[in-house]
């Protein structure tokens, strides 16, 4: 697991050595790649919301926007943690075997689905989809030895994005230029996803996990985790009294990494990026799963050939892929500014909203769209940094964990009350007017803290040394952090995995 400091020069695992074993390591290596790689096939998935308003199905724009799409908050909210634990208990494999079936799940009933309930089970299975995102981005970690944590990352998260800049330009090629028929593509997508099924199968099941599963060192000469010596000295005896968790329980990983994630809480960085994280990237989902159904309102188009949605969902993931490279690049004292950018950051994202709200123009609409993504990729490897820093993998996992479930609550909230029709029920432009507004209040809170931060430094004099918990550098400076995964969106989680188009992170 990941370690800093002296420690990792004595007990990380040296790189693959030469001969079978480093062929064996690339033969892992390519295999889920290319897994990762197709089981972003799916050139349907920008063109979902025409499809559902269009002739195929013809659903309203009222059921779609305020009955339909609404399941996906809902149904995420209550897979996440099980699927959570699950990954992590049935080491990997079954879980992704599980994503694969509900891929093919959703798009059976995108294609033989008629009533509006079709299309909320269908909502149901894509956030099963969207959970089950750590279960590759964790996996991967789990076969490879910790010298070789960063290189996995990087390859992952580039099959993964150039699986979906892939997907979206064949989407959009197919029914540009092959003036191919939604309903076609959807049948095109459901073959990719069975053959993406038909690789889980041969996937290697792990040997241990990070939580359940822990064991004996993945391999010979690999050190222990923080958590394994955090344990020693620890156990108390089995059993355990009535009215309490038996102690198998009490002293099981998880709960001493709760107990250790409430000290590790008063890090000031790690209390910024985690509400950075909970606070933005809910209202970046709700842009991204109800943005589509903003597109066919401006753009309200009945010639499909015309409809620029996987265009504009290859070039929003070209831009976040160069934006989330260039952060690695910034060089900046984050404990003193990072407030300050994020308000920069967040005004920005909430002048494009508006701008989105306001416009007829459907290109002045993808663009400002490209942009919010582009923009709110940038900040993710920088909050990834930020938080995983100071903690060990479990930690980093675990805190990642309860910032995504935390977000979940606050997106299934405000799609409650503004979007559901038993809410507010608004239609989709006076939802965007709702979310540019959202960001401005996050921006105010931003820089209201940027200049009490800005006045407490001044004060106490412009070149007194903050304290050591707070000095976290740029990615570049301070490589020896990068050693575990990010998060995959997810939780978007590695880069740009599993998305729908209103779900693409």
């Amino acid at each position: 697991m990941a370690l800093s400091g002296p420690e990792v020069e004595k007990q990380v695992p040296a790189e693959p050595r030469p001969g079978r074993m480093l062929q064996s390591w690339w033969s892992l290596v390519f295999c889920l790649c290319f897994y990762g790689f197709m089981a972003q096939m799916r050139p349907g998935e920008s063109f979902i919301t025409p499809y559902l308003l269009g002739p195929d199905k013809n659903f309203t724009q009222k059921q779609v926007t305020n009955e339909i799409t609404p399941v996906l908050s809902y149904s995420y909210l209550a897979v996440l943690v099980p699927v959570f634990l699950l990954t992590d208990y049935l080491r990997y494999k079954p879980v992704l075997l599980l994503q694969g079936l509900s891929y093919v799940s959703v798009w059976l009933l995108l294609l033989f689905g008629s009533s509006v309930l079709h299309m909320q089970f269908m909502e149901f299975f894509f956030s099963i989809t969207m959970a089950a995102r750590i279960a590759y981005s964790s996996y991967i970690f789990s076969l490879v030895p910790p010298a070789c944590y960063q290189r996995m990352a990087g390859y992952s998260r580039a099959s993964v994005l150039l699986g979906v800049f892939t997907s979206s330009v064949l989407g959009q090629l197919l029914v540009t230029m092959g003036r191919v028929p939604f309903s076609t593509l959807n049948y095109i997508s459901l073959a990719f996803l069975t053959f993406s099924l038909v690789l889980t199968l041969f996937l290697k099941r792990p040997k241990r996990s990070l939580f359940f599963n822990r064991g004996a060192p993945a391999c010979p000469g690999a050190s222990p985790s923080e958590l394994d010596r955090m344990n020693l000295g620890q156990v108390q005896p089995t059993g355990g009294k009535p009215g309490r968790l038996p102690a198998s329980w009490r002293d099981s990983a998880l709960a001493h990494m709760l107990r250790e994630l409430g000290r590790t809480a008063q890090l000031p960085q790690l209390r910024l990026w985690s509400l950075w994280w909970v606070f933005n990237s809910a209202g970046y989902y709700l842009i991204v799963y109800y943005v589509h159904i903003l597109w066919n309102v401006v753009n309200p188009t009945t010639d499909t050939t015309r409809v620029y949605n996987g265009g504009a969902d290859a070039a929003s993931t070209l831009l976040g892929a160069v934006t989330s490279f260039a952060a690695g690049f910034v060089k900046i004292r984050w404990a003193l500014w990072a407030k300050l950018i994020i308000a920069v950051v967040t005004v920005l994202q909430a002048g494009l909203i508006f701008l989105m709200y306001k416009t007829s123009n459907i290109w002045l609409c993808y663009s400002a769209f490209v942009l919010f993504r582009g923009s709110y990729q940038f900040l993710v490897p920088i909050a990834t940094f930020q938080i995983a820093s100071s903690l060990s993998q479990e930690l980093r996992a675990l805190v990642f964990g309860v910032n995504t479930f935390l977000a979940t609550v606050l997106k299934t909230i405000i799609t409650l009350v503004v979007s559901d029709k038993r809410g507010l029920g608004l239609p989709v432009r006076s939802q965007f007017l709702i979310y540019s507004v959202y960001f401005l209040v996050l921006f105010a809170a931003y820089v209201l803290a940027a200049l009490l931060a800005g006045l407490r430094h001044f004060q106490q004099g412009r070149h007194q040394p903050l304290p050591p918990a707070q000095e976290l550098m740029s990615p570049v400076r301070e490589p020896a952090a990068q050693d575990g995964p990010a998060p995959e969106a997810g939780m978007r989680a590695v880069g740009e995995p599993m998305q729908r188009p209103e779900a693409k992170a």
